[in-house]
């Protein structure tokens, strides 16, 4: 799953994408992987790349974003059209952490 936004970092307007990735291991259970990029560049985000839930994933983005002057402009987002419609579900149900006051 891709999720775009516009927002700026340090005040200058930059396009952030988020890459989602659902890895289903069993029936019980999904790990999830997330990569950040600013503009085409991917950073270096988080301190562990595999995560066992969406809701975490989202809420280490908000930290990251948090701390490094980073903001998004939740008006701006754009879902890329490939996508499991159960991520979409789950992403629009967690998303709340990417915006936490």
């Amino acid at each position: 799953m891709v999720v775009q936004y516009q927002g700026k970092q340090h005040g200058i307007p930059t396009r952030f994408t988020l890459r989602i990735i659902g890895n289903n291991l069993s029936k019980s259970s999904s790990n999830y992987q997330i990569d950040l990029l600013v503009g085409d560049k991917q950073i270096p985000t988080f301190t562990t790349s595999i995560h066992q839930s969406l809701s975490n994933c989202l809420k280490e983005i908000y930290l990251f974003r948090k701390y490094n002057g980073i903001t998004f402009d939740a008006d701006s987002e754009a879902i890329a059209p490939k996508l499991v419609p159960y991520d979409l579900v789950l992403f629009n149900f967690q998303k709340k952490a990417l915006f936490m006051a």
